[in-house]
């Protein structure tokens, strides 16, 4: 029987090009100034799919993507991001420390996936500025994740917030410095003229989960959280803004099979049926490109 040419073994000019996520010109220049291997023994170009694995592994820095130790999402705490992770069984780790803090292990390459939702008063857009400043030249890519709607989160048996300006004189149950959602919360206040300093932080939560928690265990009279938790322990809400959650994800590690799993699920129908039951959530265009870095 005649062996057969395993599948992709070589990759065209094109592929290589969807596979790095740069265009086919740029694919041309590496190959001309023998920065990328590649052969004309066909008339052609042509790539050895072991051997642009082998060049990827050589010109990372820091700890690699193939690396089981740095299989890590890091950044904002999300309760639907950590069930899919979970659920599709990916085996990727998380570090759920706030947005800021996901940004440093993904630049430092202590975490292949930073989940972000920062906003730029001075640019007035989500993740992108942030993005730009600190992972340039990282060979990354920012894609949609979900859409989540955040406010005031409250007992509707001792309090009714109509308004951010209702908070005065409450017990606030804030969040860490870096997370985005506190770095949100001081946007907004300063919009309506309430000085951050003067709110009465009667906790500082590290996840979304624990700031509506010291809601519910009367720690807090209220928190900005996110809606899905507030509907969830059967608490009131006042909407104030839907935010994005972006994901950035190392280039190298798209292709693992941890990240095509975890994509895979959340493109599936499991998926989209837990956020059509959630509160507060919605999905549009989830991981298209936001951002090549």
């Amino acid at each position: 029987m005649t062996n057969q040419t395993p599948a992709l073994e070589y990759l065209t000019t094109k592929e290589v090009a969807e596979l790095l996520r740069l265009k086919e010109r740029k694919i041309y220049d590496l190959a001309a100034d023998q920065i990328i291997p590649c052969t004309r023994a066909t008339g052609k170009l042509l790539f050895s799919r072991a051997a642009i694995d082998k060049w990827l592994q050589q010109n990372s820095s820091g700890a690699h993507a193939s690396d089981s130790s740095s299989l890590l999402i890091a950044g904002s705490h999300d309760p639907l991001l950590e069930w899919a992770i979970r659920d599709s069984q990916c085996g990727i780790a998380t570090r759920f420390d706030g947005s800021l803090d996901g940004l440093q292990q993904f630049t430092e390459r202590t975490a292949t996936v930073a989940a972000v939702h920062l906003f730029s008063t001075e640019f007035q857009q989500w993740n992108l500025p942030q993005v730009v400043e600190k992972c340039s030249g990282t060979s990354s890519v920012l894609v949609n994740w979900v859409y989540r709607q955040r406010g005031l989160v409250f007992r509707r048996a001792s309090h009714n917030f109509k308004s951010l300006q209702d908070i005065a004189g409450r017990r606030v149950a804030g969040r860490q410095a870096g997370a985005g959602s506190q770095i949100l919360f001081e946007s907004l206040l300063s919009q309506v003229g309430i000085d951050h300093d003067s709110v009465n932080y009667s906790s500082i939560a590290r996840s979304e989960s624990d700031a509506v928690l010291a809601v519910v265990e009367d720690v807090a009279d209220c928190t900005f959280g996110l809606q899905s938790l507030a509907s969830q322990h059967q608490l009131g809400f006042l909407p104030l803004i839907e935010e994005p959650l972006d994901l950035l994800v190392d280039r190298w590690f798209w292709f693992e099979g941890a990240m095509q799993k975890f994509i895979s699920f959340c493109q599936s129908d499991e998926f989209t049926e837990r956020v059509k039951r959630l509160e507060g959530y919605r999905i549009d265009k989830p991981f298209e490109v936001r951002l090549n870095c």
